[in-house]
């Protein structure tokens, strides 16, 4: 009788954003740390801060800034639809890119650049503009949402039946720091009975 090789399995973490959120930026840069030191796999998908605003009485510059917002998660979208879940997080990462530490406030410019860096046809921006695929935008929205009810934004971060909204945290912690908040998060989340667990922000987010 021989024995069997260990086998380890990985937690599958799934991760809702929009790509123009930088707070969600921020949280995707710490979970990019935590798959170096944490036996985690992560999973990405869309929100939209256009969706959870819909409807809403907002003042009239962040109306202008949700009309905008569309664009970019229906290109996400498209992409996926047309080139699989392995597109997702690479466009993620162009498109955040050059939104937040790059600093680009046009989301069209960065949207289409993003597109052409990772190697997807140019004419998906044509989703930007289309409502073609925004009920499959809004299921995968409203995926993310039933995890953790209507009273968040993005980021929203599931694993093993625990959600969460955020961590909303500036500068991104790197290595075992990024572990151990993750810990303390997986902990706090999974408590029967918890909700909420905040501070007033001193800071915008940092993009180094």
């Amino acid at each position: 009788m021989t024995d069997q090789p260990a086998t380890s399995t990985k937690d599958l973490v799934d991760f809702w954003f929009d790509p123009i959120c930088p707070w969600a930026w921020m949280t995707s840069r710490w979970i990019g740390e935590v798959e170096k030191v944490r036996d985690v796999e992560v999973r990405w998908h869309v929100m939209s801060l256009a969706v959870l605003n819909d409807g809403r009485d907002l003042p009239e510059e962040y109306v202008e800034l949700m009309r905008q917002a569309w664009g970019p998660v229906r290109v996400v979208i498209a992409a996926r639809e047309a080139h699989g879940e392995g597109v997702v997080k690479k466009l993620y990462d162009a498109i955040g890119t050059r939104l937040h530490p790059g600093g680009e406030k046009d989301f069209r410019a960065a949207t289409v650049a993003a597109l052409d860096e990772v190697g997807l046809p140019a004419e998906l921006i044509e989703a930007a503009d289309s409502t073609e695929f925004d009920e499959k935008l809004r299921a995968s929205h409203q995926e993310g949402i039933d995890q953790v009810g209507e009273d968040v934004g993005t980021p929203v971060v599931a694993v093993n039946g625990v959600a969460f909204f955020g961590p909303v945290v500036t500068p991104a912690p790197k290595g075992e720091a990024a572990g151990r908040l993750w810990d303390g998060a997986v902990l706090v989340a999974g408590t029967p009975g918890f909700y909420e667990l905040k501070r007033t922000r001193t800071e915008g987010p940092i993009f180094d």
